[in-house]
């Protein structure tokens, strides 16, 4: 059986010390980042961006690009490989009470928790990865 492949654009959406955060629909054990697939004609910044919209209910500047999440899941008895370009998106405006059919919740959580309450080890060294980044921008 043929393996598939899938690309995907997601945020580390920041506000201060706080990171935007979803429970996806009927995944009420999931905690995640909001990521999706690219529409024609977009950008991988152009995604992250609507996707963060979309999922959450608010708007951000996309910044640099954190890194990739890869891993293999299953559809209808079909592996997956799936890679997520993560990049670094700061709060510009939105309410997280605007989120999309996809998911059940939208909220901010302390960056400093999200390294542990993610659900996912790959979103969690992603959280690292933005806090690297801010460290370093001050």
């Amino acid at each position: 059986m043929a393996t598939c492949t899938e690309t995907s654009y997601g945020g580390v959406a920041v506000r201060g010390d706080q990171v935007l955060v979803i429970v996806p629909r009927g995944r009420r054990r999931v905690l995640g980042l909001p990521k999706g697939g690219m529409n024609a004609g977009e950008t991988p910044q152009q995604t992250a961006a609507r996707e963060v919209r979309e999922e959450t209910g608010v708007n951000v500047t996309v910044g640099p690009r954190l890194g990739q999440v890869d891993y293999t899941y299953r559809r209808g008895g079909r592996p997956i490989d799936k890679t997520v370009h993560f990049y670094l998106c700061h709060f510009e405006d939105g309410n997280t009470a605007d989120h999309d059919h996809e998911v059940d919740d939208a909220r901010w959580i302390p960056l400093s928790e999200a390294r542990r309450r993610l659900s996912y080890p790959g979103e969690r060294r992603m959280i690292e990865e933005a806090l690297s980044v801010l460290e370093a921008n001050g």
